[in-house]
């Protein structure tokens, strides 16, 4: 008889309220968030952290204080909660605050419209935190490579490296009006690839400032699905970099709802690496 794995722990339920909404660009805003119970928040080392946001079915009644687990387990699929992976641009412990910052794409899906419209008061719940990739710091030069999706990830990224790290960023947005201020190593340079201008994010890593010695190089490229796959190309047989020093992930698929996009991602159309 096959014994069935062990249950994945449960990340901890966070009850979220909306303190501010800021406006970071036409197409970025920053949702401030205070953490109600800060003792439940368990932070996690990786920069690239992230939380799972929860979307609660309206025609459903939750009651005052909705518990994720057991409305997951006792609803039916229809009226199921809906999750979405954010990432934490910050955490600010002495404020038990978590800044998050969303892509707006108009009125589709969960996570962009409940930003354009969060007020302060509003409630929302989350589940984690969770990361995995930690930059080396003893690394000889570091790629980090995103496009607006996965923009909060990499400026997290850079914040993170030591002062002495070297490197190049490259950036992808849709015109110079989405071009935000970089806090990073001097010896980083940033590039911005603006789509407006017929930008490319894996062309533009294909012409980086890369090193003949690619010994030592650490690689961050989060972004579009299909350009994630040119870049795990340019990444391991352009430069002949191993997995172990890269960090590649899809954080959505162009033509495809997230919800598609999440369920390809168990089928070979969806793998990355």
């Amino acid at each position: 008889m096959t014994t069935p794995p062990p249950a994945r722990p449960r990340r901890p339920q966070l009850n979220l309220t909306v303190r501010e909404r800021r406006q970071l660009s036409p197409s970025m805003v920053r949702v401030v968030l205070g953490v109600d119970e800060p003792e439940r928040y368990e932070d996690v080392v990786p920069p690239e952290k992230y939380v799972k946001l929860v979307f609660l079915d309206p025609a459903v009644d939750h009651g005052p204080d909705p518990d994720y687990w057991a409305l997951k387990e006792s609803l039916p699929p229809e009226h199921r909660p809906v999750t979405r992976h954010l990432t934490i641009r910050r955490w600010i412990p002495e404020r038990a605050e978590l800044w998050m910052d969303f892509v707006l794409h108009g009125d589709t899906g969960h996570a962009g419209p409940w930003a354009a419209r969060a007020e302060p008061g509003q409630r929302i719940i989350a589940l984690g935190p969770g990361g995995t990739w930690v930059p080396d710091p003893q690394a000889r030069w570091t790629l980090v490579a995103a496009d607006d999706a996965a923009l909060p990830a990499a400026l997290a990224v850079l914040e993170f490296l030591p002062a002495t790290a070297r490197g190049e960023a490259v950036l992808e947005v849709g015109s110079r009006a989405d071009v935000l201020p970089v806090t990073g190593p001097a010896g980083v340079a940033v590039r911005w690839v603006l789509r407006e201008e017929g930008g490319s994010l894996p062309e533009a890593v294909h012409a980086a400032g890369w090193p003949e010695d690619t010994a030592g190089v650490q690689a961050f490229a989060h972004g579009e699905r299909e350009a994630m796959k040119a870049l795990r190309r340019e990444l391991l047989e352009v430069r002949g970099l191993d997995r172990s020093q890269v960090s590649l992930s899809g954080y959505w698929a162009r033509g495809r709802t997230e919800d598609v996009f999440q369920a390809e991602k168990k089928l070979p159309v969806g793998r990355i690496l």
